[in-house]
């Protein structure tokens, strides 16, 4: 009789043993699928968000461009043709605003994102020096914080 509950209590036992050991191995699979499922986002949050900002400063720069070719004597370089790259740049930036929206999960990110995309297109509508000097600070000044407020969300 001994003997048959010293080998129930060992088999109960193998069997808690295993019970627990399996729902500490799920619990820690669990723990590193989701590590790994944050660890992504967060890679393309990252990605997306540096991309944004390429693309707002590559648009930006293209449009300071067209600025002086507007207005210097002789321009540098056709305006029409840097007009043409700027519809390029801007549908570029558009498109990484998208999946900056698409990836972030605040409203804010993507309201700053679309209004500076929005600021950057104004600046070679500057018709004097000084005005044109403003739009050009604080579109950079806003690229900036752009960067700033996006890092938060990494």
């Amino acid at each position: 009789m001994e003997a048959i509950i010293a080998s129930a209590i060992a088999v109960l036992g193998t069997l808690i043993g295993s019970g627990i050991t399996l729902g500490v191995q799920r619990r820690t699979a669990e723990r590193g699928h989701q590590f790994t499922r944050e660890e992504r986002l967060r890679q393309e949050r990252l990605d997306a968000y540096a991309a944004y900002a390429a693309a707002l400063i590559d648009y930006r720069r293209c449009l300071v461009h067209l600025w002086f070719c507007r207005h210097e004597q002789p321009p540098p370089e056709a305006p029409e043709a840097v007009r043409m790259r700027a519809y390029d740049l801007r549908s570029r930036a558009q498109e990484a605003l998208f999946r900056t929206q698409m990836l972030t999960g605040d409203e804010e990110l993507g309201r700053i994102g679309e209004g500076l995309l929005a600021e950057i297109t104004e600046v070679p509508k500057a018709e004097s020096p000084e005005e044109f000097e403003r739009r050009r600070a604080r579109t950079r000044d806003g690229i900036a914080h752009l960067v700033r407020t996006a890092r938060q969300y990494l």
